[in-house]
């Protein structure tokens, strides 16, 4: 998927996302938000919740089936804090927010 697709469709959704999951802020990042990606390529996602949303687990997995529905492609989903601390910088300078 190429990044502007990818970020066309997050936008579109951002407010559902807010709404139903307690989206604050939704982002690409890895080869999809550097125009990378391959046909078979998964599209890694960055999201913060609203301090106030309750996400545990099960939340978390139904809130990336959803985005794979609405991507139609495999997402591999974190957050800002389960961010490899190596790598944290570096996916945080890359990352591209979806409006």
């Amino acid at each position: 998927m190429e990044r502007d697709e990818a970020l066309k469709i997050l936008s579109e959704h951002k407010a559902e996302f807010r709404e139903k999951h307690g989206v604050k802020s939704i982002a690409i990042f890895g080869s999809t938000a550097r125009d990378e990606a391959r046909p078979d390529s998964d599209v890694d996602i960055l999201v913060e919740f609203e301090p106030n949303a309750e996400i545990g687990l099960f939340e978390f997995v139904r809130f990336k089936r959803r985005l794979e529905r609405t991507l139609n492609c495999q997402v591999d989903l974190t957050t800002t804090g389960g961010l490899v601390p190596q790598l944290r910088d570096r996916i945080l300078e890359e990352a591209h927010y979806a409006r």
